[in-house]
């Protein structure tokens, strides 16, 4: 890593160099972490944080003055984006329409690293093919009164379920309390379809699990349970990529486990300065997903039975979709007793 300029340095990142201006810059004040602590974070776990993203549409999380500071979610590729960064045309729920950086290799990240990008929010398509996904995403939240161990009794159920149905997944903490469990999937399926999976996966959930698990989407009707979040598979909802930092004090990450790790797994115990020790020891826990890509006919199968033998069709999408077929009144089950009319 060599200085440069104003104190700027230059980092190598698999074989091209990137400027980090201002590296000294404290981001996480309370453990005294900085602009190039991240920077070198993401060069010691490149190869994992590159698989998570390569070819994907991807937001970037910006938090130029550190994570005390201003942040912003950056979707449309600056103006000033390097040429050896590919870009696709994505559309929104709205109409509207962008280009969105894909990164391909460790330098892509490294240079979003220094524009103060901490989290990364890949899509869930590639750039070949933006309408159609090739991972289902299931995140498992936790509601106030529960906690992550919550979350790990949710996710064993869900690897029971997914079996069930000729499904795999792969594992990772939220960076918070959650859980978010990836199924790597053929890309054959809309948007629509992998949301109407999802629901279908959470309402077996639900059912096996009914005072411990909820897909409600209101909230006053969740109660203390592990939420389901189906509508993180919507167009243009994202989850934050396996290995991205996330904007709390302590400087946590996202991270990849193996199934039998999650009963003892704390999620604090993995940031940006205890996660490099354990890529170089075990490496990409998440790397056999390029290797697979299951179908989704059998969690087809079970949405149509919910519809056909017990009349559970779409549920809420997020406020900023349009209005969907299908798709129930948006109004929270509170309110919507006051605003029915009297007989």
């Amino acid at each position: 890593m060599g200085t440069g300029k104003g104190g700027a340095v230059e980092i190598d990142a698999g074989g091209r160099a990137v400027r980090l201006s201002s590296p000294d810059k404290v981001y996480f004040p309370e453990r005294g972490l900085t602009k190039r602590d991240v920077a070198e974070y993401y060069l010691a776990v490149a190869d994992g944080i590159t698989r998570a993203l390569r070819d994907r549409p991807t937001t970037l999380e910006r938090y130029p003055d550190g994570v005390e500071g201003e942040s912003f979610f950056q979707k449309r590729a600056p103006k000033n984006l390097p040429d050896w960064i590919p870009t696709a045309h994505i559309t929104f729920p709205s109409g509207r329409s962008a280009d969105e950086i894909c990164p391909t290799e460790p330098a892509a990240v490294l240079w979003a690293a220094n524009l103060g990008c901490l989290t990364f929010h890949p899509w869930p398509v590639r750039r070949g093919d933006t309408d159609r996904p090739d991972e289902l995403r299931i995140d498992l939240d936790p509601q106030p009164g529960t906690d992550y161990h919550h979350a790990v009794a949710a996710a064993h159920e869900l690897r029971a379920l997914l079996d069930e149905v000729g499904l795999r997944g792969w594992p990772k903490t939220s960076g918070g309390r959650g859980l978010h469990v990836f199924v790597p999937i053929e890309p054959r399926w809309t948007f629509t379809e992998v949301r109407r999976c999802a629901i279908a996966l959470g309402r077996e959930l639900e059912r096996r699990m009914p005072g411990e698990v909820t897909t409600a989407w209101w909230k006053e009707e969740r109660g203390e349970r592990i939420f389901v979040d189906y509508n993180q598979t919507a167009r243009d909802r994202t989850i934050a990529s396996a290995y991205s930092v996330r904007p709390r004090p302590h400087a946590p990450v996202s991270a990849p486990l193996r199934w039998e790790e999650l009963d003892d797994a704390e999620p604090r115990d993995f940031d940006i300065v205890t996660m490099p020790a354990r890529f170089a020891a075990l490496g990409d826990l998440h790397a056999e997903m390029d290797e697979h890509a299951f179908g989704l006919e059998a969690v087809l199968e079970r949405a149509a039975r919910d519809e056909r033998d017990h009349g559970l069709g779409d549920m809420p999408y997020p406020p900023d979709h349009p209005k969907m077929p299908g798709e129930p009144k948006r109004v929270q089950p509170s309110r919507a007793k006051h605003a029915e009319p009297e007989a």
